[in-house]
């Protein structure tokens, strides 16, 4: 069965950083060859796609988060990351993680390319 276990969520200041991990275990299909994506959703909003990364490592990011959080991968541990620094209180959210089908996009924040998801860490910035 494939799981995607997110963790590393919690409580910041403003200004202070945190580091999100989500392991990927059950695949049937490589790891590697997968798109990957960290989604958001704050209360009373849409979840938005915060950033993604592709299998060549190729990355994408939303507006608000460029500069300020990098995401990664590890193919041997089939892991992903999302180093999230400078946070702001509009950065509260549940974080999700999600994994595409093989060979899909080189890296997308459309929702639609992913096909499993994670059931979320929440992180909390406080001014």
């Amino acid at each position: 069965q494939v799981r995607l276990l997110e963790s590393g969520g919690g409580s910041v200041q403003a200004g202070g950083s945190l580091r999100l991990s989500c392991a990927v275990t059950g695949l049937s299909y490589a790891f590697s060859r997968r798109t990957m994506g960290w989604f958001r959703q704050a209360p009373g909003k849409e979840r938005e796609g915060v950033a993604s990364i592709g299998s060549t490592g190729t990355a994408t990011y939303a507006d608000s988060v460029k500069g300020r959080f990098t995401v990664s991968r590890d193919n041997v541990e089939n892991t992903l990351y999302l180093q999230m620094n400078s946070l702001d209180p509009e950065d509260t959210a549940v974080y999700y993680c999600a994994a595409s089908d093989v060979d899909v996009a080189s890296s997308s924040l459309n929702s639609r390319t992913y096909i499993i998801w994670g059931q979320g860490t929440q992180s909390t910035v406080s001014s």
